[in-house]
């Protein structure tokens, strides 16, 4: 079932269970004042025969003048006799008339139906002195009351029918207009389903809902992420292919030297055996940096503990020094400063950073630590080739190396900074570099200390 007809029978069948409760109240409601106005009618009519004196004596009941005064049209009132015999009668209701007339000596008032129509009555005992002398019987029939409520009901009726289709014509047209932009989205999704071409929808004007509007920003957005996306993902599988076409042609070369020339020359073999080592490693390192790149992609790749910063920059200073040969100093104004993040990715962000630090410098590389306002601050120094200004907005993207004329001599491919970038964003942090050609670069990390 579309939106639209969920929408629509939703709102009439709450329209019409609303407007059943608000008749049957109204109806009740005007049955239970009327009836109330004509008891009070038929109570000041009692009250006001009993205040006349012939009526406390025994003779003056059968006076015919009695009743004939106080009686009106639809009623009939008589006088009971102890021995059940009528004293004195008006009324000219045949129905009325045919009720039997009943000596009682409790006040009684009610209801009763005759031939589905409505009669009230009312039965006072009629006291000389205080001996019962008679009962005076009173009863009205509610014929134009009733009539009066007919026309009630037929009037809830025909506006009931009409809010009922006003509500349906009003709730179609509401929802037509509430539902055509995101008709408009799943054409559009289609759109791009069919063609492969990504589309972003056409914001409507100021009478479109602001939840409308935000769904349809939200969708462009992201439309937009994906349209970044698969740019960087072409932009990717260019960039890889052009880099492992480099090892890969350099390996089917030497191979064919070697399949031509190498069983029969010592040199050439050794030449071709050494070529294809050094390119099936930077082939290796290569597909290595990619796959980790393309794992850290992913949202839950991070996680959590917390851990004491400082003693992991020493161990991995320490790991680092053991290969390379290199004096990397860790300084850090307290023994201790608490992390809460992906201990290995840091560990894997402090490697990136220091391993290039150690490739395009020979002096002594720093490791500062900090902390200030929750926020840990770790800088890696170096004083080596440095980074030409122009270079500095290039610096994160993939397969991007500095120093671009001895870049092969580095043994780099230029994924390291975008793996370090992406361990930054992933724990909400900032990644700063600040260099200069030839006297160093400095590049300095910003984390939340509780994540």
């Amino acid at each position: 079932m579309t939106l639209r007809r969920r929408f629509t029978f939703f709102t009439i069948f709450w329209l019409i269970f609303i407007l059943i409760l608000f008749n049957i109240f109204v109806y009740l409601f005007v049955i239970n004042i009327t009836l109330r106005s004509e008891d009070q009618l038929m109570t000041n009519k009692v009250n006001i025969l009993l205040e006349d004196k012939r009526i406390d004596k025994p003779a003056g009941l059968s006076d015919p003048d009695l009743l004939t005064d106080y009686y009106n049209a639809s009623e009939l009132m008589r006088i009971v006799s102890p021995e059940g015999r009528v004293l004195n009668t008006s009324g000219s209701d045949p129905q009325l008339l045919a009720l039997k007339p009943v000596f009682s000596v409790q006040h009684d008032t009610g209801m009763i139906y005759i031939d589905n129509r409505r009669v009230l009555y009312m039965k006072v005992p009629l006291y000389n002195g205080t001996q019962v002398i008679g009962t005076l019987e009173l009863y009205r029939m509610l014929t134009l009351l009733d009539s009066y409520l007919r026309v009630l009901v037929i009037a809830l009726t025909v506006t009931s029918v009409g809010a009922i289709m006003f509500a349906i014509l009003g709730t179609y047209w509401f929802t037509s207009r509430l539902t055509s932009p995101i008709q408009h989205m799943v054409q559009t999704m289609r759109e791009i389903d069919r063609s492969g071409k990504l589309r972003k929808i056409e914001l409507g004007g100021k009478d479109q809902s602001a939840e409308l509007l935000s769904l349809a920003r939200a969708f462009n957005q992201m439309i937009d992420r994906l349209d970044r996306t698969f740019e960087r993902q072409k932009q990717f599988v260019a960039d890889a292919s052009h880099e492992l076409k480099t090892p890969l042609t350099v390996i089917s070369s030497y191979a064919g030297l070697l399949n031509r020339w190498g069983r029969d020359d010592e040199n050439v073999r050794d030449e071709a055996i050494e070529a294809i080592s050094k390119e099936s490693a930077r082939l290796q390192n290569l597909t290595k940096s990619m796959l980790m790149l393309a794992e850290a992609e992913q949202e839950d790749w991070l996680k959590l503990e917390t851990f004491d910063l400082v003693h992991l920059a020493d161990e991995t200073a320490d790991m680092l020094h053991m290969t390379f040969h290199r004096l990397i100093r860790v300084q850090a104004p307290k023994t201790d400063v608490r992390l809460t993040a992906d201990k290995e990715k840091i560990r894997q962000l402090l490697v990136i950073l220091l391993d290039n630090a150690i490739k395009y410098s020979k002096e002594t590389i720093d490791v500062t630590l900090s902390v200030n306002k929750g926020l840990v601050r770790m800088a890696v120094a170096d004083k080596g080739i440095g980074i030409p200004p122009e270079e500095m907005p290039h610096l994160f993207e993939r397969f991007f190396r500095v120093d671009g004329a001895r870049r092969r001599s580095t043994g780099g491919v230029g994924l390291g900074l975008s793996i370090a970038k992406r361990i930054v964003d992933l724990h909400d942090g900032k990644i700063d570099v600040f260099s200069k050609p030839d006297e160093g670069t400095t590049i300095t990390v910003t984390l939340p200390q509780k994540k």
